[in-house]
């Protein structure tokens, strides 16, 4: 294929046409991708919205509850706020890990696309 030759300037693969993107698109093997990357994406998303907009609702509805004290003048709503900033790592961490996986899916769907008929 003349999209995957290598450019000698670079020696990179140059990016496919619109035609082999097409294809690749439209691939059983893209659409998993796809899928498999959405099963981690929409409950993360949903997850962490949900989260987010928990402390700003419970301290409107529960604000007897969230100035609970914990540790002096530190109250439950401070401690819902600065756990949101380890949540949002922990949630981009097990996004990192989940990437990994989704690029060696992706690493196939590309080899697959140089090399339609699997031969190297």
């Amino acid at each position: 294929m003349e999209s995957t030759a290598k450019d000698v300037s670079i020696g990179k693969p140059s990016p496919p046409s619109r035609a082999e993107w097409n294809r690749i698109a439209e691939s059983k093997a893209f659409r998993d991708l796809m899928a498999v990357k959405k099963v981690f994406i929409v409950p993360a998303f949903i997850f962490f919205v949900v989260y987010y907009f928990a402390l700003p609702v419970l301290v409107g509805y529960a604000p007897q509850f969230m100035a609970t004290k914990v540790a002096g003048q530190v109250n439950l709503a401070y401690l819902f706020a600065l756990s949101q900033f380890f949540m949002a790592w922990i949630i981009a961490a097990l996004y990192v890990r989940a990437a990994n996986g989704f690029d060696r899916l992706s690493k196939d769907i590309l080899e697959k696309a140089e090399n339609p008929k699997g031969g190297k």
